[in-house]
């Protein structure tokens, strides 16, 4: 790949856009005027330039022109065709990224040439020693995340430099399109055959100490993304998120919760080009916060790095994935397991009786309180105390059973207004539970059709 800067000469009018050092992005659209976005990371702005409108031909012979250029610099490593089909090309020319797009597949001409405006070393981060040795692990999961334009890629570049250079280590990189601007040691890797699970396969082969995989997007890509570092390699991927929380969580349900520690350990978050925040994962097995200890589960912790400080906690619940905030409390009170507990409860509870469960409250760990319609109260309770002992057999826990008038008043609006949204009239019939009156239904449904006659 290129070095920074370097690119084979331009077209005129192109270089001309790109003379100001701070332009990182040029816009070009048929029937508008060119817009380039500029500035320094912490402060980009998009600018309409005072030119003349472009149009189709004009567009159109500045594609050919460039793909002119890959050809003439054939013998060049960093002038190829990333992507070519049907309504879009994608071109890598030096350190310039030059994507080509026209009808059908947008609605007019355009392109947009990406460049870099920054190459940074990892020692102009100033990083603290402690997480410089964690990114030095070669057998770490490690996700760099942040929005577009964030700064992310060029940390990650930065990295890779640093493993290649200061580590001696064997760093290859999975990239589509391949744009990452690395040490021409460093191998960089299309996706094989349009697959990266392909691509991943052969880099099993050429024993790398660390593999950089940029642009993780899709859920397959997550996937790959965990058979890559299950297999002992140290990788790094760099995905959007906006935060590193949502990194996390966009990982659930592509890798067992089980294993989602050991394919992810560090989450280093980045903020117009800044680390905002570094998070580690850790898997224990004890009771999630706010649980009684024979309760106790896997349960994965995600700190902040240095300072240790517990944030959040992921673990399973019933048959879902819960990811849940260790400080502060529901407006219920109680901790976030407790409420997040109580919504499973009134789900379970609804499903089972056929009575709809406005609201339920943990009172402790083996405890709680779940509330119904006035009207609904003796059907949950059931004849002698009956319906409630099965529920609690069926639940494990104790219940106690409260009208829905005794809930302050402000959460009981709260309430009849989402009871309302979620109402489906529908589905009234063949609502499943022990306490359904079947034949109450036929009653009514008989008389409607007598009324008729």
């Amino acid at each position: 790949m290129a070095s920074f800067g370097d690119h084979p000469p331009l077209p005129e009018i192109l270089e001309e856009l790109l003379l100001d050092d701070s332009v990182s992005t040029v816009f070009l659209k048929a029937e508008c005027k060119p817009r380039v976005k500029s500035g320094h990371i912490t402060s980009l702005s998009l600018n309409e330039l005072e030119r003349e409108l472009w149009d189709k031909p004009s567009l159109e012979n500045l594609s050919d022109d460039l793909s002119l250029i890959i050809e003439q610099n054939s013998a060049r490593s960093d002038c190829f065709i990333e992507i070519e089909r049907e309504g879009c090309k994608v071109m890598q020319i030096g350190d310039l990224r030059v994507s080509c797009a026209w009808p059908p597949f947008s609605d007019a001409w355009e392109i947009t040439v990406v460049r870099p405006v920054a190459n940074l070393q990892l020692s102009d981060y100033k990083l603290d020693q402690e997480l410089i040795n964690r990114i030095s692990n070669h057998h770490r999961g490690i996700f760099v995340v942040g929005k577009p334009g964030s700064g992310k890629t060029t940390f990650a570049q930065a990295i890779a430099s640093y493993l290649d250079s200061e580590m001696g280590a064997m760093v290859k990189t999975m990239e589509s399109p391949r744009d990452l601007q690395v040490p021409q040691r460093v191998t960089q890797y299309a996706p094989l055959e349009g697959d990266l699970e392909k691509t991943a396969e052969i880099i099993f082969l050429l024993r790398p100490d660390f593999v950089i995989f940029d642009e993780v997007r899709r859920a397959r890509d997550f996937e790959i993304f965990g058979d890559v570092r299950l297999a002992g390699v140290g990788l790094l991927g760099v995905t959007h998120a906006n935060s590193g929380l949502q990194a996390i969580q966009r990982l659930v349900g592509k890798v067992e919760l089980g294993l989602i520690s050991q394919v992810l350990d560090t989450v280093i978050h980045i903020e117009k080009g800044k680390i905002n925040q570094v998070l580690e994962l850790k898997m224990v097995v004890r009771a999630p916060t706010g649980m009684e200890s024979d309760l106790s589960r896997p349960v994965i912790e995600i700190r902040e790095f240095p300072s240790n400080r517990l944030t959040h906690e992921m673990f399973a619940f019933g048959s879902e994935i819960a990811v849940v905030p260790v400080t502060g409390s529901g407006e219920d009170g109680g901790s976030p397991a407790w409420n997040l507990a109580a919504e499973e409860l009134k789900r379970e509870a609804t499903r089972l009786t056929g009575i709809t469960v406005k609201h339920a409250k943990f009172l402790t760990d083996s405890s709680a309180a779940v509330y119904v319609d006035d009207s609904a109260i003796g059907s949950m309770i059931g004849s002698g105390g009956e319906g409630i002992r099965r529920l609690e057999q069926d639940i494990g826990i104790k219940l106690d059973v409260q009208s829905v008038q005794e809930l302050p008043r402000g959460l009981r609006k709260k309430l009849e207004k989402s009871n309302y949204s979620d109402v489906d009239t529908s589905s009234w019939s063949n609502k499943p539970g022990r306490n359904w009156d079947s034949k109450s239904g036929k009653a009514k449904r008989g008389k409607g059709r007598k009324s008729r006659r």
